[in-house]
């Protein structure tokens, strides 16, 4: 398994030099989402298995275990030729000495595309249920999760309480995590909200449980239970776009909706941040914060 280790320090190197993860998958033999999938994901969990001192064979499988896309037999049997082409791979410099693409905003781009794969248990139309942030009601909002009509991303489409539809994003930490991003404004601002859903290890999971962050009405940022119902495996947009979310008060709620109210909706299940008078910057003002908060 030495390989996998020269291998992964050689596409980083590649990455440094400007080099595109698409250029270094057609060079390897895989396609860019399976090669961009062993790079962020399964080599660096590999190497974190083996430094736990698991045997190789038993590490990979572990790793293996984050993505879908990647077969193990495949992986094993291309290994000693996609090193060969890897280090054989030649790049031009690009002018300008230092000068470079942003890295992040590529691996961000490959990560995009990767999830489609991964997501594809978790697609469907959801009923969301929050905290709203301006009564003690609760917000039942609709959310879609599918695939872009180009199918190279995961779009996320949301109908809010207020008659706003949203658009956002997908990504996924290997099967362990979905986050989803949305910019609640139209550019040029940027209201960014993300939502952080904790994947289970079941097979088309009923509900899906995570952390909603946003911006209050002063732009502080608020964080908050959220709670993702399966209600379709539908993919319609346009069944989609007749659902509307809503704002429901407790004595307004079914017996089910309490439960999920209960879940979501209690004063401990929200965390916020002000700006919050400190004249003397001293450490008593953390206490003081806290309490008020």
């Amino acid at each position: 398994m030495d390989d996998l280790k020269e291998i992964y320090e050689r596409i980083k190197f590649l990455r440094h030099k400007g080099v595109k993860m698409k250029e270094i998958a057609e060079c390897a033999g895989f396609a860019p989402s399976v090669m961009s999938a062993l790079f962020t994901t399964v080599m660096p969990e590999y190497f974190k298995n083996t430094d736990k001192g698991l045997p190789e064979d038993e590490a990979l499988d572990k790793a293996l275990a984050w993505v879908n896309n990647v077969s193990k037999k495949k992986l094993l049997g291309q290994m000693g030729n996609m090193k060969t082409a890897l280090m054989a791979m030649e790049f031009t410099p690009k002018p300008g000495g230092n000068e470079r693409e942003n890295i992040h905003s590529e691996m961000m781009m490959q990560a995009m595309k990767g999830a489609v794969a991964l997501a594809a248990d978790f697609s469907g139309t959801y009923i969301s249920y929050s905290l709203s942030s301006s009564t003690d009601a609760m917000k039942i909002e609709p959310y879609l999760i599918a695939p872009a009509d180009g199918g190279d991303y995961v779009e996320v489409t949301h109908n809010n309480a207020y008659g706003s539809t949203h658009h956002g994003f997908a990504l996924m930490n290997g099967l362990s995590h979905m986050y989803i991003f949305f910019n609640e404004n139209r550019p040029p601002q940027m209201a960014l909200f993300n939502i952080c859903l904790k994947l289970p290890m079941y097979d088309k999971p009923p509900y899906l449980r995570g952390i909603y962050t946003c911006l209050d009405y002063n732009h502080n940022p608020i964080a908050r239970r959220i709670l993702f119902v399966k209600a379709s495996d539908s993919l319609s947009r346009e069944d989609f776009m007749k659902a509307k979310g809503c704002l429901k008060h407790y004595d307004e709620l079914d017996d089910t909706e309490r439960l999920y109210y209960n879940y979501t909706c209690g004063k401990e299940d929200v965390v916020r941040m002000r700006d919050v008078p400190a004249p003397k910057m001293t450490v008593d003002d953390l206490a003081a914060e806290k309490e008020l908060l």
